[in-house]
């Protein structure tokens, strides 16, 4: 019985989930990019509030992919698709609420 050499590899077996949260993480690099760009020209047309809105929302999604990693990268068994690329998306914006929502169970 021949059998690979990632049949054991951990990486190998949360390669969905690296690769759904690594693109996720990308485009969120955008996304708070241009929110820091509209939400600082609306209130206060400053670049120093236009990095600090940015920089906050980064940390956000940041802090976001790691803990959603740490909770359900071993879960996540279905194929990458665009489909899975924004349902992490979604989740990197949105894990307080989803943190909170595991928490009331």
């Amino acid at each position: 019985m021949k059998t690979n050499f990632h049949d054991n590899d951990p990486l190998w077996k949360m390669r969905h989930a690296i690769g759904g949260v690594g693109i996720a993480l990308l485009l969120s690099v955008f996304a708070a990019a241009l929110a820091g760009r509209v939400l600082g020209d609306a209130f206060g047309d400053s670049y120093g509030l236009r990095v600090t809105i940015y920089g906050l929302l980064l940390l956000h999604v940041v802090v976001g992919a790691g803990v959603l990693f740490a909770k359900v990268a071993r879960h996540e068994t279905r194929p990458l698709s665009l489909g899975r690329v924004v349902t992490w998306f979604a989740s990197l914006w949105l894990w307080p609420l989803l943190l909170a929502a595991t928490a009331r169970r």
